[in-house]
């Protein structure tokens, strides 16, 4: 089970409860409240977790074929979700405890600061459903998560998921809907030499020993957050924090990762104020917005992006891409606009950031 998911095992529903969670848990559903925690960060004086609380969710994936309607199953599951608005939850972490509410959608953002950031690395972070009906008849119901704090003196990774390293097709919404409905975590492919670059990245410039941090962050909604991790996972990509977008119902499922790319500006924007001691690495590329988002950013933030890469995936975007790289480099920043990763890899060798 999901390391996410904690729920009062004790508790015995009545006859038709229990015949309907028996219903939910053949479709690989569960209608029990669930507080997912997502991983968090901690940086300039502050620590940030997020997460949803769902009345309804799908339960983990434990096995993966190559199977069309198993996979499809799978994914449309991954939409089946019923958020519980408007739910206190509360946050305690060394000794400290925080209450937040959930908003329409059953997202939660825990935002403190702390007179003490702790030492760098991993920490398990607990938040339970702190009141009301769903406690009353579930007992405590809680997730755990983890929370990254990096070392100092290192670089910060930021990177793209779709099209920068997972082959998606972002640019073409039935080729997209194909490989989501066909394929799974498992048997999805990055594209070559990139696990290579992103493992050199993971130690470049680390004087510690230590990885650097990586954000993911995607227009990708919250609901392939445990899809994703299990791909990076499996191919061995560096462990991070994901950003991802708006949970979205099973009636929007086809619309997945399309629109809302301008909040992805705001979300890495984020991450750039809570390090304003870190350099950033910046990974996208050209099939929707990261070059003008990442034009933006070197803007907004001068000084912290020491290279942007652009995967070259999506040729009609030419004179707009061309544009946001002059903008890039005229604030002195290098910039790799590449096919294949081994070039990528190269030029980071070429620029001094991977020895």
């Amino acid at each position: 089970m999901d390391e996410s998911i904690i729920t009062n095992n004790n508790y015995s529903p009545p006859f038709i409860k229990r015949i309907k969670e028996n219903l939910f848990r053949w479709m690989r559903l569960t209608n029990r409240p669930v507080v997912k925690v997502y991983h968090g960060y901690g940086g300039n004086g502050e620590i940030v977790v997020l997460g949803h609380v769902l009345k309804t969710s799908p339960l983990p994936r434990v096995k993966y074929r190559r199977n069309f309607w198993t996979n499809t199953l799978a994914l449309i599951r991954l939409f089946i979700v019923k958020p519980i608005p408007k739910a206190k939850v509360s946050l305690t972490f060394r000794g400290q405890t925080i209450e937040q509410t959930t908003d329409d959608d059953g997202f939660f953002r825990f935002q403190w600061a702390v007179d003490t950031m702790p030492a760098p690395g991993w920490h398990k972070v607990n938040v339970v459903l702190a009141e009301g009906v769903v406690q009353r008849y579930h007992g405590t119901v809680a997730g755990e998560g983890s929370i990254y704090v990096p070392h100092s003196g290192q670089y910060a990774i930021i990177s793209d998921i779709d099209d920068t390293f997972l082959i998606s097709h972002s640019s073409d919404l039935r080729k997209r809907l194909f490989v989501l409905l066909t394929e799974n975590a498992y048997s999805r492919k990055p594209f070559d030499g990139v696990v290579k670059h992103y493992q050199a990245l993971a130690y470049a410039g680390s004087k510690s020993g230590e990885p650097n941090p990586f954000f993911y962050v995607s227009s990708s909604e919250w609901n392939l957050y445990d899809y994703i991790r299990e791909f990076c996972k499996k191919n061995e990509l560096p462990e991070g924090i994901f950003l991802l977008n708006k949970l979205k119902r099973v009636s929007q499922a086809w619309k997945t990762g399309q629109n809302r790319h301008k909040t992805k500006f705001f979300r890495i924007s984020r991450i750039l104020e809570a390090f304003p001691a870190q350099d950033f690495i910046l990974l996208g590329d050209d099939s929707q917005q990261d070059p003008e988002i990442y034009a933006a950013l070197t803007e907004h933030f001068p000084g912290q992006v020491k290279a942007v890469y652009l995967r070259n995936v999506f040729h009609k975007n030419e004179v707009v891409v061309k544009a946001a790289v002059e903008r890039i480099e005229a604030a002195g920043i290098p910039v790799c606009r590449f096919v294949h990763s081994a070039d990528a890899l190269a030029h980071s060798h070429a620029i001094g950031l991977i020895s």
